[in-house]
C-alpha cells in the first residue's frame, strides 16, 4: 500500500497536533512538505516530525504554499492558518487535485464555505474539517445514547465555554479577534463545542438569537456571547462562551437533558463524563472507562481524525466531517452574528453573511 504524501501549510501552535497525528499514522501516510510565512516555525515543525520519522525521506520547508504545491508530490494539504486564509488556500490547493483537511473554522463566511464543498466536488477530491472532538471517547458514548434513544424525548442541550484569553494571548498572534481573520469567541474558543451541541440535537435548524459584546479584551470582536438555538426537532440548545472567566479556565461542557436521561461531558477537552444519570446504568464505571487523560485543549482528537481521512481516501468515501458537517457549526456562529447586528433571530437557511459585515459593529 503506497504511503498517502501530506503537507502543512500554517506551523503555529495547531501545527504540533497535525504531526503528532501524522506519526501516529506513519504506516499510512508520510509528511512531505511544510510551509510557513515564517520559516523559522516551517523548520520547527519539520524537525519535530523526523526526530519521530527519522526514518522517512526528509520533509522540504517553504514560505510560499503555491511553491510547495508545484514542485512536491503531494495528496493531502492540511490548512492550519488564519481562519480568513482557509478558504482561498484550500480552494487552490483543491484545484490542484489535492485532498484537503482544514482546521476549523472552515471558513469565515457562507460563500466561501460553500465555494469550498463545490470545488471538493468539481475536483472529486476530500474536504475535511477539523472538528476533532467528535472523537473523544465520551463524546462517541453520548451520541451513541442519543441514537439509540437512550434519553426518551430530549429537550435541550448547553455547550458552556467559560475561559480566559488576555491580552497577552491575542498580542502573540495580531490577526486574532479580528473580522477579517478570525472573529471573536463564539468563532474562535466556542465552535468546536457548538459543533458538538449540533450535532447532539439534530443538526437542522430553525432559528437563532444572540447577543455578544466586548467587555474586557481590547479586540475587534466579542469577547462574550450568548445564543439560543431552535432546531427544527424543537429542541432548544443554549450556548455561553466567555473569553473573560478570572483568572483562568474554568470550564467547557456540554450537557444533554431529557426525558429519561441527564449527561454532562466535561474536562479541559469535553473528554470526560461529568455526569451519566439514567435508570439501570453505573455512573462511575463509564467515568473509569471513558474518561481520558489530556494535557491541553486541543485534545487527542487529530489522531482519529486524521485515521477517518486517511481512510476516507483508501475507501473512496467522504470523511466522516466534511465539508457540509463543517459548514453548520460555522453557520450558528454567523448567524449569531447576524443576530447581534440586527437585533432580531435570524431564520434558517441562512443566506450569504460573513464576519467582515461585523467590522464597525459597535459603533452601529
Amino acid at each position: 500500500m503506497n504511503k498517502i504524501k501530506f503537507a502543512i501549510i500554517g506551523c503555529g501552535r495547531i501545527s504540533h497536533k497535525h504531526i503528532k497525528a501524522l506519526v501516529n499514522s506513519a504506516h499510512e501516510a508520510t509528511l512531505v512538505g511544510v510551509c510557513d510565512l515564517n520559516i523559522e516555525k516551517a523548520l520547527s515543525c519539520k524537525l519535530e516530525y523526523e526526530s519521530f520519522c527519522k526514518e522517512f525521506d526528509k520533509v522540504s520547508i517553504y514560505d510560499n504554499y503555491e511553491e510547495m504545491i508545484e514542485k512536491e508530490d503531494i495528496d493531502v494539504v492540511a490548512i492550519a492558518t488564519e481562519s480568513g486564509y482557509h478558504a482561498k488556500i484550500a480552494i487552490y490547493c483543491m484545484n490542484q487535485g489535492k485532498h484537503v483537511l482544514v482546521e476549523k473554522p472552515m471558513a469565515l463566511s457562507i460563500e466561501d464555505a460553500d465555494d469550498m464543498i463545490k470545488c471538493s466536488s468539481i475536483n472529486k477530491v476530500k474536504l475535511g474539517i477539523c472538528h476533532q472532538n467528535r472523537f473523544n471517547s465520551a463524546i462517541l458514548k453520548l451520541k451513541n445514547a442519543i441514537d439509540c434513544s437512550k434519553f426518551g424525548k430530549v429537550t435541550n442541550g448547553t455547550a458552556r465555554i467559560l475561559w480566559n484569553r488576555d491580552m497577552s494571548y491575542y498580542k502573540q498572534a495580531l490577526w486574532r479577534g479580528t473580522w477579517d481573520l478570525d472573529g471573536g469567541t463564539l468563532m474562535n474558543q466556542c465552535i468546536h463545542n457548538i459543533d458538538l451541541l449540533q450535532w447532539m440535537l439534530g443538526g437542522e435548524i430553525e432559528s437563532v438569537y444572540a447577543q455578544c459584546d466586548k467587555y474586557l479584551r481590547g479586540i475587534e470582536a466579542e469577547d462574550f456571547g450568548a445564543i439560543i438555538i431552535r432546531f427544527r426537532n424543537k429542541t432548544i440548545g443554549i450556548v455561553e462562551g466567555s473569553a473573560c472567566v478570572y483568572p483562568s479556565n474554568l470550564e467547557e461542557t456540554l450537557s444533554i437533558f431529557g426525558e429519561k436521561g441527564t449527561a454532562v461531558i466535561g474536562g479541559i477537552a469535553v473528554n470526560e463524563v461529568l455526569t451519566w444519570k439514567f435508570e439501570g446504568e453505573d455512573e462511575e464505571r463509564i467515568k473509569l472507562l471513558l474518561n481520558e487523560k489530556i494535557d491541553n485543549v486541543y485534545g487527542n482528537g487529530h489522531m482519529y481524525l486524521y485515521e477517518d481521512f486517511i481512510n476516507c481516501i483508501f475507501e473512496n468515501r467522504l470523511p466522516l466531517i466534511h465539508g457540509e458537517e463543517g459548514k453548520k457549526a460555522l453557520s450558528i456562529v454567523l448567524a449569531a452574528y447576524k443576530s447581534q447586528l440586527t437585533n432580531r433571530v435570524v431564520k434558517f437557511p441562512l443566506e450569504e453573511f460573513s464576519t467582515a459585515e461585523m467590522i464597525g459593529w459597535k459603533q452601529m
